[in-house]
């Protein structure tokens, strides 16, 4: 009795060259950012689009960002740990800690910036700013995630580049696009293809 003849030798190291790549690729990407917790950063973003808006003063519409900051950081830091602990991708290790270290350091030099347009009274510069320096956070973080991740953060570039030559009556449109609706459209395409 005769079995199927044996898979060619070529096909069969196919196989293993394509495995391989496959998982040198997962070793090298952080695929923990998480897709909801990200739409959920857009949607209090946009919730502090319309209160600092209705506020009287500049150092009132500061407060309201400052604490959709600190909002943010508390979401997105446990979306990403609960995403990072059901994937089994080690935070602090690897790919986690290159996409961290790629990350912070555009956004402490964004609270360094914030400090000193504050000082100078020039809130006009700061809607611009943080979208550029956070879309460089994420572009500089990006490389080491899926490849929506980089892209994502050349909109934000791209949006606070604008921003920075804008009249201040339109920050809160750019504010809302976003840190409102480009979180809410990538979270969602990075969602369903990369999972929650």
């Amino acid at each position: 009795m005769t079995g199927p003849p044996p898979r060619p030798l070529h096909d069969r190291a196919l196989d293993n060259l394509q495995y391989i790549r496959s998982t040198m690729e997962r070793a090298g990407s952080f695929t923990s950012v998480p897709g909801w917790g990200t739409v959920a950063l857009g949607v209090t973003a946009l919730a502090a689009t319309w209160l600092a808006g209705r506020q009287p003063r500049d150092a009132a519409w500061l407060a309201v960002w400052l604490g959709e900051a600190v909002l943010a950081v508390a979401i997105g830091g446990t979306a990403l740990v609960r995403k990072a602990r059901v994937a089994n991708d080690p935070l602090l290790s690897g790919p986690g800690r290159r996409f961290g270290l790629g990350f912070l350091p555009p956004l402490a030099v964004g609270g360094l910036l914030t400090i000193a347009l504050r000082q100078a009274g020039l809130f006009h510069a700061m809607p611009g700013t943080w979208l550029l320096l956070y879309g460089t956070a994420v572009v500089t973080a990006g490389v080491f995630s899926v490849r929506v991740v980089p892209l994502m953060g050349l909109c934000f570039m791209l949006l606070g580049a604008v921003a920075l030559f804008t009249p201040p009556a339109w920050w809160p449109w750019f504010m809302a696009t976003g840190f409102g609706g480009l979180h809410i459209v990538f979270g969602t395409i990075i969602a369903r293809r990369y999972g929650g």
